[in-house]
């Protein structure tokens, strides 16, 4: 079986807006399009201005009669509520939710740093500054061209804060079954395969599931690597490809685990009689 050299697992490789890991993880970060994201600026819009709208309707009569407030603490007051309304409250909700709000939870986006991490204040307080300039003293016009001039849709506020709108409502897909591949059907009859670290199945499985996204120098690089880390819990090692490898052990120790457990329900089957009923010649009463 060829030998290669360890992995660096901070490496990674871009194909089609995911980020596949060192380990053959993807991190299927896909950003909301243009469209989605008018929607969801819309609704907030709606809201945040809604919220000013409702708060000086009902709010400011009961706060002006009983502080008897004159015109200037009036229109400071105002402005002060205004403020809180497009700027304040959009960082605290962002804060708070990392990254969600009214508008994103309808569209089922999230908004979130450009490496897929969660979003902190810096973030939140840096979009909503460039969002009065771009979305409320244009009406979206600097937001609308800015994001129509990058892939990700991102307004100014994204560009200055490192952050993007990141599509959260991504459909449901089925894992492949592998079973043992063709050639190794001989070696699977009397193949020992030990029981491997946890950590080192799941990423066998990963890459297994998610080998088709891969480059193919990134898929060859990293079937090696896992088949030299699963070797040592293999005999005898057949001499085939590092993929094929992978699938056959997987396969194997998937079919034979089963197994184990269909035996050990068997075994508790036959013994349930005894297991629940009655002593011998014991009432029921």
């Amino acid at each position: 079986m060829p030998r290669d050299s360890a992995i660096d697992q901070s490496s990674y490789s871009v194909i089609d807006d995911a980020v596949i890991t060192g380990e053959a993880v993807a991190l299927d970060l896909r950003p909301a399009s243009f469209i989605l994201r008018a929607a969801g600026a819309a609704i907030d819009l709606i809201a945040y201005l809604g919220l000013f709208v409702l708060t000086v309707v009902f709010v400011f009569p009961v706060v002006i009669e009983s502080l008897r407030l004159d015109d200037a603490l009036i229109a400071a007051l105002s402005v002060v509520t205004l403020v809180l309304a497009i700027v304040g409250i959009p960082i605290a909700v962002e804060t708070l939710t990392r990254g969600k709000s009214l508008g994103k939870l309808a569209i089922g986006a999230r908004i979130v740093r450009d490496d897929g991490g969660a979003i902190g204040f810096r973030h939140s307080f840096i979009r909503a500054l460039l969002g009065v300039i771009e979305i409320f003293m244009t009406f979206g016009g600097i937001a609308v061209a800015v994001s129509l001039l990058n892939d990700r849709s991102k307004r100014l506020g994204d560009l200055l804060a490192g952050t993007y709108s990141q599509y959260e409502r991504v459909g449901r897909t089925d894992r492949p079954v592998f079973t043992v591949p063709q050639p190794l059907e001989q070696w699977a009859l009397t193949a020992d395969v030990a029981r491997m670290p946890d950590r080192l199945s799941r990423r066998i499985a990963q890459f297994l599931a998610q080998s088709g996204k891969l480059t193919p120098q990134t898929r060859a690089r990293i079937s090696r690597e896992l088949a030299n880390e699963a070797a040592p819990y293999v005999s005898p090692l057949p001499e085939i490809d590092a993929e094929l490898f992978l699938a056959g052990v997987s396969a194997v120790r998937r079919d034979r685990e089963y197994a184990a457990l269909q035996l050990e329900a068997a075994g508790l089957d036959r013994l349930r009689p005894a297991l629940t009923g009655l002593p011998n010649a014991f009432p029921d009463r």
